[in-house]
């Protein structure tokens, strides 16, 4: 079987046999230099001011808009778009806490929202904020929903949990809004087992971050900023480590956690561009093949592919190329969570009055295959010449 997911991580046998020597002399596990260090390292590498690191990208997601909330500059009613063709944790904390989620339909060519789907969106929904999704290493025009949204007073957020070392217009993705969301979990681009971080240029949201990743107390925010809250609350100085500020969580990670991410940074453009060679093999397959639909990424200086998006002309061809994918040992898999507005979680709580059609195609009609940098060449030739066969 060529798996979706090879190993836990890059150069496994080697990065486990570190973490084994790293876990027996640590003085302690729970967050601490490791964690400050990678936090570091991650930022320099993404390019932002601020980095959060918490134990998974979900986890990123629901303090992201928490700490949003926190600091006013969202608040419960809220409208906030997002990417109707998504994973669950994109929209989730959006409904927990108060917030009302519009979702954006995507386009076929690239799966994600474009600028003009989302102009026509804010023609009829007060918009406060946009969660958008860059899914599977792809974008649209996000430099121009940048635009829309600095222009228009809508804070543009990104889940860019599947589209680590993508660029557009010489910028990386989760560089356009005023955060980011990033994803460690095991196949995900870095591994950390179980991870996350949230990312930005604003030291007033960073901080907040802090504050929100753990309890909602302000030990781990600079002195200074201690200092104000203790005057502000009047709280005597005993009390203050064990003194809650803010509406928090435990999101905190471990220095195992820590560890590893520092480990494979080391790899991360080697994965990343193994990633695209990958992708560019599929692409050149699936172009020659008129039961597929064809992607449009000329616009993207490099795409990170997470996982490779077939889409098919009908439900008919797609089952039956299941078939033919399952036949060959090659894994296969939903497109990430499908249309979500017809999950059941979703239905519950909004009924089935949303109509998007392009998400609800690419549900019916397509899935996904592996793009890992682990492939072998022996592999990638039967992945490729599967994408090939012409029914």
């Amino acid at each position: 079987m060529i798996k979706l997911i090879k190993s836990t991580f890059f150069q496994e046998k080697k990065t486990k046999l570190a973490l084994t020597e790293f876990i027996a002399e640590a003085d302690i596990l729970s967050m601490g230099d490791q964690c400050k260090l990678f936090e570091s390292n991650f930022a320099k590498y993404q390019g932002r001011n601020h980095c959060c690191f918490v134990n998974s990208g979900s986890s990123a997601n629901l303090l992201l808009i928490q700490s949003l909330i926190n600091l006013g500059r969202l608040k419960i009613g809220d409208k906030i778009a997002f990417s109707s063709l998504t994973w669950s944790t994109n929209v989730m904390p959006i409904i927990q806490l108060g917030l009302l989620p519009v979702p954006i339909d995507v386009e076929l060519e690239t799966l994600n929202v474009c600028s003009k789907k989302l102009v026509e969106t804010c023609k009829n929904e007060d918009i406060k904020c946009l969660f958008i999704t860059n899914l599977l290493g792809f974008s649209s025009d996000l430099d121009k929903i940048e635009e829309y949204c600095s222009a228009n007073n809508i804070i543009l957020l990104e889940d860019n949990c599947e589209s680590l070392g993508s660029v557009l217009k010489g910028k990386k993705l989760g560089n356009f809004g005023l955060a980011s969301t990033t994803s460690f979990f095991v196949g995900h681009h870095l591994s950390t087992i179980e991870g996350g971080s949230v990312l930005t240029n604003d030291k007033e949201l960073h901080d907040m971050f802090m504050i929100t990743r753990a309890h909602g107390w302000s030990r781990n925010i600079d002195s200074n900023l201690q200092s104000n809250l203790l005057q502000k609350h009047n709280v005597d100085s005993f009390y203050n480590q064990y003194s809650f500020y803010e509406l928090g969580y435990n999101f905190r990670p471990t220095e195992i956690n820590g560890f590893l991410g520092n480990n494979q940074l080391a790899y991360l453009d080697l994965m990343i561009n193994k990633r695209q060679e990958n992708y560019i093999l599929y692409q050149e397959a699936a172009q020659g093949n008129k039961n597929i639909l064809s992607l449009n990424t000329n616009h993207m200086d490099l795409v990170s592919n997470f996982a490779f998006p077939l889409v098919f002309m009908s439900k008919e061809l797609c089952v039956s190329y299941r078939e033919i994918f399952k036949s060959n040992q090659i894994e296969i898999r939903p497109i990430v969570g499908g249309n979500i507005t017809q999950q059941p979680f979703f239905k519950k709580y909004f009924g089935e009055s949303f109509k998007m059609p392009n998400a609800e195609l690419i549900h019916e009609n397509g899935f996904y295959i592996p793009n890992n940098p682990e492939l072998t060449s022996s592999e990638l030739k039967i992945i490729t010449e599967t994408i090939s066969k012409v029914l």
